[in-house]
């Protein structure tokens, strides 16, 4: 399983109060460092936005929004490093579940077409404007 890819989605709100240079050198951070053990599918600078709830006596946070896929190992080195990173007020690593396409029906199993024809369509019910 180790070598399997999953696909991850990360949700990061920065500290505004350090100052807009220091959010994007965050940023770029965790940019790179995604961009390095993942392949990145998109991200989304969602910017500065006010807080549902004050954490830390801060109002507003910078969210950015990363997608990806990458080894199982790596969203749990990833939220070490968010752990210990100062201006980091909230993260969420989140895994995807990936869609999967319905088995094709075999000779056992008749096709789902099939079985609707089988069964008798409803008749209609007639009313008092009748």
């Amino acid at each position: 399983m180790a070598n399997q890819i999953m696909r991850y989605e990360t949700i990061l709100v920065f500290n505004v109060a350090l100052g807009e240079e220091a959010v994007s050198g965050l940023c770029e951070k965790f940019k790179t460092l995604i961009a390095e053990n993942a392949t990145v599918e998109k991200i989304e600078e969602w910017g500065k936005r006010k807080l549902a709830y004050p954490i830390e006596d801060e109002t507003e946070g910078y969210y950015l929004l990363f997608h990806y896929e990458s080894k199982p190992d790596f969203p749990a080195e990833l939220n070490r490093v968010l752990e210990i990173t100062e201006g980091v007020l909230r993260h969420l690593i989140v895994r995807n579940e990936v869609e999967q396409q319905p088995a094709k029906p075999t000779a056992a199993q008749p096709a789902p077409a099939a079985q609707e024809a089988e069964t008798p369509a409803p008749q209609a019910v007639p009313t008092a404007e009748e």
